[in-house]
C-alpha cells in the first residue's frame, strides 16, 4: 500500500544525500556550533587574558600621559593611529580564533561544503507578506519556545551556583585583596563553564533531534527508489535488450569464423569447436568457435557449407568447450589430441 500511495517509507540513499548536500541542504545544529564556538572563545579569552590587559593597560596609560598636553592636529591622529593599533592588536586574535572554531564547528558536523547558492541574493525574501507569515509560523513559535526554556534552564543553573558563591562572601570579605580578586575570577570561570555544560546537553540532544529530521524529510517512496536505480544503472529491459543485440552480433561474427577453421570437433550432437591454427599468426591453435545443441548444429552446417573437417571426437570436444574461451589458445594438456585431429585433416586434405 506505500507504494500505492507513495508514502516516504525508504531510507535515503547515498545519492539521495549527496544531491541534498550539493544544494547545501545538509543536517546541521546550531545549538552545536555555538557551544563550540563558545567554549573555544572563552579559552582564548583565558589564555589571551594577560596580552590584553598588558595591552589595555598600556594605552590607558597613554591617555593618561597626555593629561595636560596641548594636542595639535598631527598629535590627535597620532593618537587614532596608536588606538586603532591596539585595539587591532586586543580585539583580532580573539576574533580569529572565535572564526576559526566556527568554521571548524560547521566542517566537524558535515565536513568541507561550498555552495554557492547560500551566497547569492534571494529577493523573494523581501517579500512583506511572506516575511510577516515566516514570523508568526507555527515553527518560528515552537522554536521561541524552545529558546526561551533553554534560555531559563540555563540561566536558572548558573543562577543557583551564583547563589551558593555569594553566600561565601562573608568568609571572602577576610582574604586579601589579590585573594578576593582571584576567588571572584575563579568563580566567575567556573559559573562559566557550568552554563557552557548546560548548553552542550542541550547541543547533543538538538543534534539528535535536527538529524532525525533531516534523514526523515530525505525519506523517499518506493518508487523513487526504483527511478534512481533506473537512471544511475539504467533500465533493466534496456539493458538485457543491450545484451540481447550484444550477444547476437557476437554470434554472428563466431559464426563467419567458422568458415576460415580447420577442423570442427563434434561430441558429435550436442557440443562442437571449431579449432584454426596459423603458425604464423598464433603459437597453438585456437577456438574460434563453439557451442552446443541448436548452436552446435548451426557450426556444423556452416562447416559443411564451407568443406570444413567434422571429426568426432566426444571426450576432447566437451574439454574444449568446458576449458576454452573464444579466440583463446587451447591448454598445453590438450595439445596432443588436437595436434592428432590436426594431422589427421592435414592427412586429408592432401
Amino acid at each position: 500500500m506505500a507504494e500505492d500511495t507513495g508514502e516516504k517509507t525508504e531510507e535515503p540513499t547515498p545519492k539521495k544525500i549527496e544531491d541534498a548536500r550539493k544544494k547545501g541542504d545538509v543536517a546541521k545544529s546550531q545549538d552545536v556550533s555555538g557551544v563550540l564556538t563558545l567554549f573555544v572563545a572563552i579559552v582564548a579569552f583565558l589564555m589571551l587574558f594577560k596580552f590584553m590587559a598588558e595591552h589595555i593597560f598600556g594605552l590607558m596609560h597613554y591617555y593618561f600621559s597626555l593629561f595636560g598636553t596641548r594636542l595639535s592636529e598631527g598629535e590627535l591622529v597620532n593618537i587614532a593611529v596608536i588606538t586603532a593599533k591596539e585595539f587591532v592588536l586586543i580585539l583580532v586574535p580573539l576574533a580569529l580564533t572565535i572564526m576559526i572554531a566556527g568554521i571548524a564547528s560547521s566542517f566537524a558536523q558535515f565536513g568541507f561544503l561550498f555552495n554557492a547558492d547560500a551566497i547569492v541574493p534571494k529577493f523573494n525574501k523581501l517579500n512583506p507578506i511572506s516575511g510577516f507569515k515566516n514570523l508568526f509560523s507555527l515553527q518560528k513559535l515552537l522554536d521561541g519556545i524552545k529558546t526561551t526554556l533553554k534560555s531559563f534552564i540555563t540561566l536558572g543553573v548558573g543562577f543557583v551556583f551564583f547563589i551558593s558563591y555569594i553566600k561565601q562572601l562573608p568568609s571572602v570579605e577576610l582574604y586579601t585583596l589579590q585573594s578576593q580578586l582571584s576567588w571572584m575570577i575563579n568563580k566567575a570561570i567556573a559559573i562559566a563553564f557550568i552554563i557552557l555544560f548546560v548548553l552542550a546537553l542541550f547541543a547533543v540532544a538538538d543534534l539528535i533531534i535536527v538529524r532525525k529530521q533531516y534523514f526523515k524529510k530525505l525519506k523517499m517512496t518506493k518508487q523513487e527508489v526504483k527511478d534512481e536505480m533506473k537512471n544511475s544503472e539504467g533500465d533493466p529491459q534496456i539493458k538485457a535488450k543491450i545484451r540481447q543485440i550484444q550477444m547476437a552480433a557476437s554470434r554472428q561474427r563466431m559464426m563467419s569464423a567458422v568458415e576460415t577453421a580447420d577442423v570442427v570437433i563434434t561430441n558429435p550432437t550436442h557440443y562442437a569447436v571449431a579449432i584454426k591454427y596459423d603458425e604464423k599468426k598464433y603459437e597453438a591453435p585456437i577456438v574460434v568457435a563453439k557451442g552446443m545443441n541448436n548452436i552446435a548444429v548451426n557450426i556444423k552446417k556452416i562447416a559443411r557449407e564451407h568443406d570444413v573437417h567434422i571429426v568426432q571426437n566426444p571426450p576432447l570436444a566437451r574439454s574444449l568447450y568446458a576449458q576454452v574461451d573464444i579466440d583463446e589458445a587451447i591448454p598445453e594438456a590438450l595439445f596432443g589430441a588436437v595436434a592428432e585431429v590436426l594431422a589427421y585433416v592435414y592427412k586429408m586434405n592432401h
